[in-house]
């Protein structure tokens, strides 16, 4: 391959509000922390295992503006974007470094209005649960699964 490719697609939830930096010429950058979980059983033990990994994203000019106005701690976010190592010289004199997930494309998956803190989301749909079973086919049934070719049959 002739090619590299630096790409991050990342799902989880926002571990705090977006912190802005304004620059002279009307440039900024927003930064917030992201949490991705995974979850197993250990075979040997049988015990349910969650590990959570911190992932530090930075979002630039329009789009941090964005995400500072609608994302809140908790939320769901999806990003796509590339990872960037840095390191700097700290105030003790010390090497620092970080690596950066520098978010080129975002899509919010917290519906609007919804709790932000991830342990109060109910695990189903509100919906399903309180329609009568008469009025709304179970969702295992074929017709309850809408499909992309619906809309291909129509005659218009």
């Amino acid at each position: 391959m002739a090619g590299t490719v630096n790409k991050v697609i990342l799902i989880g939830h926002t571990g705090d509000e977006v912190k802005m930096k304004y620059f002279e010429g009307g440039n900024c950058i927003g930064r917030f922390p992201l949490a991705t979980n995974e979850e197993y059983v250990n075979r040997s033990t049988g015990e349910r295992v969650s590990n959570t990994e911190w992932h530090n994203c930075v979002v630039r000019n329009k789009a941090a503006e964005v995400c500072e106005k609608y994302l809140k701690k908790g939320d769901k976010v999806y990003i796509e974007g590339r990872i960037k190592n840095r390191q700097w010289t700290g105030d003790d004199g010390q090497q620092r470094y970080t690596t950066e997930i520098q978010v080129q494309e975002f899509t919010f998956l917290t519906p609007k209005g919804e709790a932000s803190a991830p342990a109060q989301r109910p695990a189903q749909p509100q919906q399903s649960q309180s329609a009568p079973p008469s009025s709304q086919p179970a969702p295992s049934s074929p017709q309850a699964q809408p499909t992309a070719t619906d809309d291909d049959d129509l005659p218009f």
